[in-house]
């Protein structure tokens, strides 16, 4: 791990990189000094902060129709959501509370009203990542959705958005979230589902599904949305326990090639990042959103890169 790598991660403007590199990184207490006083400021400047900024009074962000969390991709309820949980902000926050409700009140209403769920298992394992990492793992309306990825499972151990007898490598979301769950509340049968779910990306070497190469599986990316990367995988295989695979080691050796001369990583592209081979389509192209300039160095690849190789060091 390279010290200027993590000297730039600790820098104040990114308060969210700041607090996951002194507590994930370099293993510090959530409780110490530095670490408290960089949560704290999550909120006050940095992206999550003006992300918070854009909120509307009702809780969602440019959502159209009206009413709706989901449209316009990128930029409404739905996305800007996702990237605060990915960034630590939790259900303390009143903002977060509001945007909580909306989850509860409009996508999982008590029968007999539609739920948003029924049909979409991508979007499932989003949200239950979301809530969980806001703070909302014991509410019974999100260990539905955790029931919801295990029977969604396909027999090959993946999961597909689209209708299909056989899971795809980017049908991540279910993997990803169960990453997030706290350990003591895995129950039997998500412990088995995660068991299955690592021998599919294991099995393919995290990118390779038998079909010619996937060039956006192997480029680095931050929002992403629902699409898959290597670093995607990585991430939440070796939160898993995973990190010690050798079947990891192409996906590493690829991560590795990736990194810029002074132990960096850059954001490769910014979704939507298609390319031939592609198995779907857009109907119409969604608005980009970036935290960061694609084709620069990027604070948060390097902390997710930086932190996969810490887990896969300390595995071995």
């Amino acid at each position: 791990m390279g010290s200027k790598a993590v000297e730039w991660l600790l820098e104040k403007d990114q308060p969210s990189v700041r607090f996951f590199a002194l507590t994930e990184l370099l293993g510090r207490d959530p409780g110490d000094p530095e670490a408290r006083e960089a949560r704290d400021s999550i909120v006050k400047k940095g992206w999550a902060s003006d992300i918070l900024k854009r909120q509307d009074p009702d809780g969602r962000w440019q959502s159209r129709p009206e009413g709706s969390l989901y449209g316009p991709k990128y930029t409404a309820t739905n996305w800007m959501a996702l990237i605060l949980s990915d960034l630590g902000l939790t259900r303390a926050n009143p903002q977060i509370r509001k945007v909580a409700l909306l989850y509860f009140r409009e996508w999982m209403p008590p029968p007999p009203k539609d739920n948003i769920f029924k049909d979409e298992v991508c979007i499932v394992g989003n949200t239950a990542r979301m809530l969980t990492r806001f703070g909302y793992a014991y509410d019974e309306r999100v260990k539905k959705l955790f029931d919801r990825l295990v029977e969604d499972q396909k027999e090959d151990g993946g999961w597909h958005c689209f209708k299909s007898d056989s899971g795809t490598l980017d049908g991540w979301e279910g993997m990803a979230a169960f990453a997030a769950l706290p350990r003591h509340l895995r129950t039997r049968g998500i412990n088995r589902s995660i068991e299955r779910g690592a021998e599919f990306y294991l099995e393919r070497r995290l990118f390779d599904d038998g079909e010619p190469r996937y060039a956006p599986w192997l480029r680095l990316h931050y929002p992403n949305h629902y699409y898959y990367d290597i670093l995607i995988g990585l991430d939440f295989l070796t939160r898993l326990g995973y990190a010690g695979d050798r079947r990891l080691k192409p996906a590493l050796k690829v991560l590795d090639e990736r990194m810029m001369a002074r132990g960096v990583w850059r954001l490769d592209r910014v979704h939507p990042d298609l390319a031939p081979g592609a198995k779907y389509g857009l109907r119409r192209r969604p608005k980009p959103f970036a935290l960061e300039e694609a084709g620069k160095p990027s604070k948060w690849i390097t902390l997710k890169a930086l932190l996969v190789q810490k887990r896969v060091a300390e595995a071995s």
